[in-house]
């Protein structure tokens, strides 16, 4: 097994990582700013505030996409335990 090897199974896990991860990170991202830009416009700074709309918002997101996730996570896993005997040659 060839350092090169290594490296684009490294590549590819970190990408599927990205993939995964990517739309909730990115809702998480927008519902924060919209509800900073509510909080300083009406002067409230309640702490709290930004937690329960980010949790509904991941939620719906992990609603909506969460079989596709599975699925991708699914065949990653899959093609990975299909290396198995390329690795041990």
């Amino acid at each position: 097994m060839s350092l090169g090897y290594v490296t684009s199974l490294l590549r590819e896990g970190i990408m599927e990582v990205i993939i995964l991860a990517g739309p909730m990170l990115v809702t998480a991202l927008l519902v924060g700013l919209v509800v900073a830009i509510l909080q300083a416009t009406t002067s409230i700074q309640e702490q709290t505030l930004t937690f329960v709309p980010k949790v509904i918002a991941i939620l719906l997101i992990l609603g909506f996409l969460g079989g596709w996730m599975f699925a991708s996570l699914r065949d990653y896993t899959v093609r990975l335990f299909q290396m198995i005997p390329e690795m041990v040659r």
